[in-house]
């Protein structure tokens, strides 16, 4: 294992509490969080911090998509047929992490986030709305979890940045059963890309346990938080702290240069 970085686990928590909030909030497993703080202010390679917070969400979304099933917010099935397509594509994705180089996987980063924050601002979320699967749409979310598989192996996220609004705006779900929804496929996708990771040495365990089980204090309130905010402003506030995700990445990258 790559033991170039070690953080303190001061940093780690704070990393996993912020993680945590997001995660509850926006369905997501926080790796847009934990990724560049790994990264970026922590100062771990790039490669480490992608392979480290895909295992340090396993934890987060196993408590985030608890409480969203307690409130009735999960589409079971929905979730059944992402997981198949984002355990093969996580084992893809930890295969191509080893083979591309550091510098592409940034840039790839701040590219998927862009594209993320131009979705944000497209996607309305609608409380009532359920997911009507069909064979088609059934084979369609299948695709959807290989795809999303593949990127949470190569960039660290779990997915649900991709999955969320997908399913609000493909799908037809709302948006707290897409969240739910989301967090439940991102277990098996945690464990099918730790997995890979781990046999090539590219996650640090310990930074990943400290910010994974951090981020657990925080995702139950987010998750019953994310009720009571208005959607729409909701998907504002994390656009713009993406946007500064990214300007902080490409603010490095040209500095370096």
């Amino acid at each position: 294992m790559n033991q170039t970085a070690r953080p303190s686990a001061l940093a780690l928590i704070l990393v996993g509490l912020a993680g945590g909030l997001l995660s509850g909030l926006f369905g997501i497993g926080g790796g847009t969080i934990i990724v560049p703080a790994l990264a970026i202010w922590l100062s771990m390679p790039q490669k480490l911090s992608a392979g480290t917070s895909v295992a340090a969400i396993l934890p987060t979304a196993i408590v985030g998509a608890t409480t969203y099933a307690i409130q009735g917010n999960v589409d079971w099935f929905a979730a059944l047929l992402l997981a198949v397509g984002i355990i093969v594509g996580a084992q893809v994705g930890t295969h191509l992490l080893v083979k591309l180089p550091v510098n592409a996987i940034q840039w790839a980063f701040m590219g998927f986030l862009l594209v993320v924050i131009v979705s944000l601002w497209f996607v309305v979320p609608q409380r009532d709305d359920v997911i009507t699967i069909d064979l088609l749409l059934g084979s369609l979310l299948v695709v959807t979890g290989f795809v999303t598989g593949v990127l949470s192996g190569i960039l660290g996220v779990g997915g649900g940045i991709v999955v969320v609004p997908i399913l609000m705006f493909f799908f037809g779900a709302s948006d707290l059963i897409a969240k739910g929804t989301s967090l439940l496929m991102m277990i098996p996708g945690s464990i099918s890309g730790t997995i890979g990771n781990f046999r090539r040495q590219n996650v640090d365990m310990r930074a990943a346990a400290i910010v994974g089980f951090s981020a657990c204090v925080c995702v139950p309130f987010s998750s019953v938080l994310a009720g009571l905010i208005d959607p729409f402003w909701g998907n504002i506030a994390f656009s713009v702290y993406l946007l500064f995700i990214v300007g902080q990445m490409a603010w490095r990258k040209f500095r370096s240069k």
